[in-house]
């Protein structure tokens, strides 16, 4: 490989490297330290995703950068990330946590370094769309991350004990609260980025109006 390719292949799969979040965005991530919810709600195209998944990929390495004042985990981490759907969980959360969900070859590219990845368990039904895997901690261990979806109900949700949950979009509060449950064991965060499209919900009214 040619010098001018390597670096170009070393960019592209240390995105992590090159994250640096705007003020609202490093706000977010410093509430983490003091609240163990949070929401990041705001219109289409404003970073919520790509912070989000920043975020998580952080907590699943273990490897905080010096600017870092957020939520801190001292060991590898047992993590969910949702979407509302197979398919939007697969589009947007996979693809901006590991690249391009149809091309294998740069699973890597996004957001968890391609030197961090372990084993990868792809799901059934959905094409290219991963169930499960492992991600390199800097102790020396590994982190997990399962995908989840809204669609199949609060069932999917019982029975875990986790360190972080990453809600990408608004889900009902049943799904919320077993989120939330999932948690309390390891007094883990749970954290949404959404555009609020159902107003002013139960989920939101838990942040905009709490009591």
């Amino acid at each position: 490989m040619l010098l001018t390719e390597q670096i170009k292949h070393d960019i592209e799969t240390h995105k992590l490297l090159d994250y640096s979040p705007y003020p609202k965005q490093k706000e977010f991530h410093n509430a983490g330290s003091a609240f163990r919810e949070r929401l990041f709600c705001g219109g289409n195209r404003v970073g919520k995703t790509e912070c989000g998944a920043a975020e998580m990929a952080m907590h699943l390495t273990g490897d905080y950068p010096k600017w870092w004042e957020g939520k801190r985990f001292v060991k590898p981490v047992r993590a969910w990330a949702a979407g509302i759907t197979g398919e939007s969980t697969r589009d947007v959360v996979q693809t901006k946590l590991l690249g391009p969900a149809d091309r294998r070859e740069s699973w890597g590219t996004g957001m968890i370094p391609a030197t961090a990845l372990g084993d990868i368990m792809t799901g059934r039904g959905i094409a290219n769309a991963i169930d499960m895997l492992t991600v390199k901690h800097v102790t020396g261990g590994y982190s997990s991350l399962a995908f989840k979806s809204y669609e199949k109900g609060r069932e999917k949700w019982q029975g875990a004990a986790l360190e972080v949950i990453w809600m990408d979009e608004e889900c009902d509060i049943e799904i919320y609260t077993e989120a939330l449950t999932r948690t309390n064991e390891t007094k883990g965060i749970v954290f949404m980025t959404c555009t609020p499209l159902l107003g002013m919900s139960e989920v939101m009214r838990r942040f905009w109006m709490p009591e």
